[in-house]
């Protein structure tokens, strides 16, 4: 293995000088730049003044991230077969294979769709401004595909994935420059320009067979998910259990709370994700819906909201995106704080919209800067009335 990786940075180092600006191939420097520093810790480090320098690096945190996600996707891929067996009744007759094998058919292509269009204009973008590719957009290429209903149509996303990157992230300066979460600001285009493909019941559960896997379902056939109910007042049937462990319709990645814990569990492990911010939006949401339901405003519980929809998704894996989440140690508490809140208001005083995770976090992506403008303008007064004292 190691002789491997001495032949590739040895390959690498050879082909070098074609990128360089004297090079046959000096316009493609952007993507060689790209490749390399994927593959490798980047050569250069900081050579004045006082630093601080860190074992990894941004890519090394993205890729960290996928890692995390992974959990996700493969229940996700499992539970897509499982939702199309169990809608014609063979799913006693299908293996855990055959599920997953036919899972992996449906989502595998939105994930190469969103990958192929957002890196695609990342890579052109990159060439078009002479910069080194950005690195942002291999979390948000996976997380798009996970944050949507499996009946979403190829082009669809691609049109999506184009806005997002475009328009959410590019347009302000690239990785680390944009205001808005870029899968957010996509499943946002989404519902706004294509809203019977994200919502209704009949965009849940995969429709065709496919390479001799599968069902072909009825053109008729309709299945809720569990959240529909919700948005109308409505408990779901179904225990704890079942929603903790995500079994039910759903956008592909965000069913089942156990793989996004151990999706938590990574980040926070690591150091990636905030566990200020994180918990904050599980508290937030819990003591709202707590109190709407003292209120008898709703019958649905707190763990109800918590455990279905994109809630504990959302909490994990896009309230704490460093980017465009409040920065300051009491602002992470205030930001997460409110995204829970924000979330189940709008899931209980909005019928018609029983997902508020999106929106809640888009909104508060907005206040994040200014909820850490006022946290430093408190400490900074705090520390003028201390040393007058």
């Amino acid at each position: 293995m190691l002789r491997d990786m001495s032949f590739l940075r040895k390959y690498l180092d050879k082909i070098r000088p074609n990128f360089e600006k004297e090079g046959n191939l000096h316009f493609l420097r952007s993507v060689y730049d790209g490749m390399e520093t994927f593959l490798y810790v980047p050569h250069h480090t900081a050579q004045s003044g006082t630093h601080i320098h860190d074992a990894i690096d941004s890519k090394r945190i993205m890729s960290f991230v996928v890692i995390a996600l992974l959990p996700a996707l493969l229940f996700g891929m499992y539970n897509v077969g499982y939702q199309n067996y169990l809608a014609v009744g063979t799913l006693n007759d299908a293996s855990w294979i055959e599920l997953m094998l036919y899972g992996a058919i449906m989502v595998l292509p939105k994930i190469a769709v969103s990958y192929i269009v957002g890196l695609g204009i990342e890579f052109a973008w990159a060439q078009w401004k002479g910069e080194e590719i950005q690195e942002g957009y291999l979390v948000s290429g996976i997380i798009i595909p996970l944050i949507c209903p499996v009946g979403c149509p190829l082009w669809i996303l691609a049109i999506a994935v184009a806005f997002a990157v475009v328009f959410g992230k590019e347009i302000f300066g690239g990785t680390g420059m944009n205001i808005f979460n870029v899968a957010l600001l996509a499943r946002a285009f989404l519902f706004f320009s294509y809203p019977t493909k994200m919502s209704g019941d009949s965009v849940w559960v995969a429709n065709e067979a496919c390479c001799g896997l599968g069902n072909t379902l009825p053109d008729a056939f309709t299945m809720a998910t569990p959240l529909a109910g919700v948005g109308q007042g409505i408990a779901p049937d179904l225990s704890l259990c079942e929603m903790v462990i995500g079994l039910i319709p759903g956008s592909i990645g965000e069913t089942s709370v156990i793989a996004i814990a151990i999706g938590a569990v990574i980040l926070l492990t690591t150091g990636i994700a905030s566990w200020k911010t994180m918990l904050s939006v599980f508290v937030g949401g819990a003591l709202t819906a707590a109190l709407f339901q003292e209120l008898g405003m709703t019958n649905i519980s707190w763990y109800t909201h918590l455990c279905l929809g994109g809630f504990a998704f959302g909490a994990v894996f896009m309230a704490t995106d460093p980017v465009t989440s409040a920065r300051t140690s009491c602002g992470k508490y205030v930001y997460g704080f409110l995204i829970g809140v924000v979330a189940v208001v709008v899931r209980v005083m909005n019928p018609g919209y029983p997902e508020g995770m999106m929106l809640a976090i888009l909104l508060m992506n907005m206040f994040a800067p200014l909820i850490d403008y006022c946290v430093v303008e408190r400490n900074i007064s705090k520390r003028a009335k201390r040393g007058k004292e």
